[in-house]
């Protein structure tokens, strides 16, 4: 008596067995170190992290002559330079934290697979520069100082809004030689297509309404969302600057995107 062979059937736990989150090695470290961060800033007693909040946080009131405000800053001229970049490092609450996770997650995921961990870093070194400066610009003087990663994620989302929309199906892919690392279109071009005009619309409307308004305040906490700006066009207008990818041909092998097409 003989027994016929099971046929090959597919498993059905097959596509379970697949991780939820597959992300790059290095988004991994940089929740870590942000979240390492904020760990270790709540075990520090009050006047400890009063001393680190002003220390690295970024505070237009430190430009100002020490004589006109009648106190000094710790950190002196070294802080006057590095908090225009560390104050990303830190962030006012685990909500603040969690959400800028998020986002990170959600547009740094494939500006980093397309940049390389160097060159991600780079533009969001930049974008952070630039939101801390758009800050100092519209702010200048104040005590209340800045903190979180905001403005450089802002600048992963103008990045990823010039490549995304052209190969919505592959954002994700972890495949090297993926669609979404082929060239991506100009600016003025990648403009045409409706999707980028309602994404840059409706985020700065967004930034605008739970900034300028309040609304997306942690406390007593406001938003700044003057330095969300300045990240997000470091990103958008920069993109060429930190893109491995050749620039493409103005020919018919990038057509238009108009209407999703």
């Amino acid at each position: 008596m003989t027994r016929p062979n099971k046929p090959n059937l597919p498993d059905p736990l097959a596509n379970a067995r697949e991780p939820i989150f597959n992300l790059p090695a290095a988004m991994v470290a940089g929740v870590a170190i942000l979240t390492a961060i904020h760990v270790l800033r709540s075990l520090l007693p009050f006047e400890t992290d009063l001393w680190v909040l002003f220390t690295f946080a970024f505070v237009p009131a430190r430009y100002i002559s020490d004589s006109l405000i009648g106190l000094s800053f710790p950190g002196g001229a070294g802080a006057d330079l590095w908090t225009f970049l560390t104050y990303a490092l830190l962030h006012g609450s685990w909500m603040h934290l969690g959400v800028n996770v998020a986002w990170m997650i959600a547009f740094g995921t494939p500006v980093l697979r397309r940049f390389g961990t160097v060159r991600f870093v780079l533009l969001s070194a930049v974008a952070a520069i630039a939101g801390a400066g758009a800050h100092l610009l519209t702010h200048w003087g104040e005590f209340a100082p800045v903190v979180g990663a905001s403005a450089a994620i802002s600048g992963q989302m103008g990045a990823a809004v010039r490549f995304a929309f052209q190969h919505p199906a592959s954002i994700w892919s972890t495949d090297p030689d993926a669609r979404w690392k082929q060239p991506a279109l100009p600016l003025a071009r990648a403009f045409h297509d409706v999707r980028v005009l309602a994404f840059v619309a409706i985020w700065f409307a967004v930034n605008y309404a739970f900034g300028a308004t309040g609304m997306a305040g942690d406390g007593d906490a406001s938003v700044a969302w003057e330095a969300h700006i300045g990240g997000f066009l470091t990103g958008l207008l920069g993109f060429r600057l930190f893109d491995p990818a050749a620039s493409p041909r103005q020919d018919a092998s990038f057509p238009d995107q108009n209407n999703g097409s």
